[in-house]
């Protein structure tokens, strides 16, 4: 389930429900690293990528040659470094009188071509005489009158530009010369207001009493032990479950119902008022395995399929049936079923909401519900190690260790049935 929950990186809202605090954390750890590892291998993979897919760049058939000066360096020009640079904005007007000058001439030259054109047309035949003569000087001289006209107006608007680039220059440097005293008078003021602020601010600092803020301080490195002591905690007690399931010869039956072929069935337990019939002792290969359902026949078929062709709920000698064993029971009733027992009580119950099973233990001031995962024909809590071959090892083994160190949850009163009648009787008919 854990390797389900990692490859799809995704984990239902039954199933996280279902979590205990701790284990809440060590699926969180778990699916960070995941994280890391699928980023790093992503990573790996398209440097390797890149390097096959890099081809050698063509030499570029295009050239570029700079103009060099006497000092066989490139040459440079920046505009306005000359004393007799003009200015941008000269340059501009410059350029549109001389556009304006070019275009009236081509204009004159047009108008000049067509008249004389006109002229000939109309007069082709006949010689010109003395009149026509006169006339001709005359529109020449008016061209005349008006190309001089044209130039000396040209001429006054480049002064009254020029006068007026002055004066705007002038006035430039008179408004850069305020705004330069106005500047060093507001940093001025400013800094005497910062300095008056700060001598305000540190007073009232001195003043103040700072309880709360050392109170956010400790509990800040409270939290922050607290956390390490959990993860120092959940260390430990993984490393010595492990030594103490290797104590007890359990990694070496893991090894075997693991590394070689499945083992065979155990005998059939003697029926005590239960009708276990031989069909539902014969897995059908047509239920399709998934994380989580809401249907509660679901569940019965999955329990009956392939739960109990490994005894699950069973003692260990499968003499009969655990009295911590119960069915299908919401966590409420769990809790109320606890609450009726001292702190240590337990209970086993198949969850409403996945394919597993639920731990529910009693503490002092509270409840806890701890995953058990049933999935690769094992069991173990989500988030431990160590496996094991039944619901009935899985219990013996946490009656002597604790389930976590931080915790201290060691089952030692199993919680029985209702007096009224058991409550898992329809996964067994």
């Amino acid at each position: 389930m854990l390797q389900q929950i990692l490859t799809d990186m995704f984990i239902s809202p039954e199933l996280l429900a279902e979590l205990s605090e701790e284990q809440k954390q060590v699926l969180f750890i778990k699916m960070r690293e995941e994280q890391v590892r699928r980023w790093k291998d992503g990573e790996a993979r398209l440097e390797k990528e890149d390097a096959t897919l890099t081809k050698p760049k063509k030499a570029s058939v295009k050239s570029v040659q700079w103009l060099e000066g006497m000092d066989s360096d490139v040459w440079v020009w920046v505009m306005g470094d000359h004393p007799a640079d003009q200015s941008y904005d000269q340059i501009c007007d410059d350029i549109i009188a001389q556009r304006a000058a070019c275009q009236a001439q081509r204009e004159a030259e047009e108008l000049r071509a067509k008249k004389e054109a006109e002229l000939v047309k109309r007069f082709s035949s006949v010689l010109m005489d003395s009149e026509l003569q006169l006339w001709k000087e005359e529109v020449e001289r008016q061209e005349v009158e008006r190309q001089e006209v044209e130039r000396q107006e040209v001429e006054r608007q480049e002064v009254e530009r020029r006068a007026a680039a002055q004066e705007q220059s002038q006035q430039e440097k008179r408004e850069a010369e305020e705004r330069r005293r106005a500047e060093e008078e507001v940093r001025r003021v400013e800094q005497k207001r910062k300095q008056e602020i700060y001598m305000d601010l540190r007073e009232v600092r001195e003043e103040r009493d700072d309880q709360h803020w050392q109170d956010s301080v400790r509990k800040s490195k409270a939290a922050d032990l607290r956390r390490r002591s959990i993860a120092k905690q959940t260390r430990d007690d993984h490393r010595r479950q492990s030594v103490k399931a290797l104590e007890r010869g359990r990694v070496a039956a893991v090894t075997k119902a693991f590394g070689g072929d499945r083992p065979a069935l155990p005998p059939k337990p003697k029926p005590r008022n239960l009708t276990v019939t031989s069909d539902t002792l014969n897995p059908k290969q047509g239920v399709r395995r998934t994380l989580s359902t809401s249907s509660r026949e679901h569940i019965i078929r999955w329990f009956q399929e392939e739960q109990l062709p490994y005894r699950a709920g069973f003692q260990k000698d499968q003499s009969r049936i655990a009295s911590w064993f119960h069915g299908i029971i919401s966590r409420q009733e769990a809790e109320d079923l606890l609450s009726e027992g001292e702190p240590g009580h337990f209970l086993v119950r198949v969850s409403e909401r996945i394919l597993g099973y639920v731990l529910s233990y009693r503490c002092k001031e509270e409840f806890k519900h701890f995953l058990v995962d049933a999935t690769e024909g094992c069991y173990m809590l989500l988030g431990h190690q160590i496996r094991f071959t039944s619901l009935a090892e899985l219990v013996e083994f946490h009656e002597g260790e604790p389930i976590t160190m931080s915790g201290g949850e060691q089952l030692l009163q199993p919680c029985g049935q209702k007096p009224s009648g058991v409550d898992y009787a329809d996964l067994f008919t």
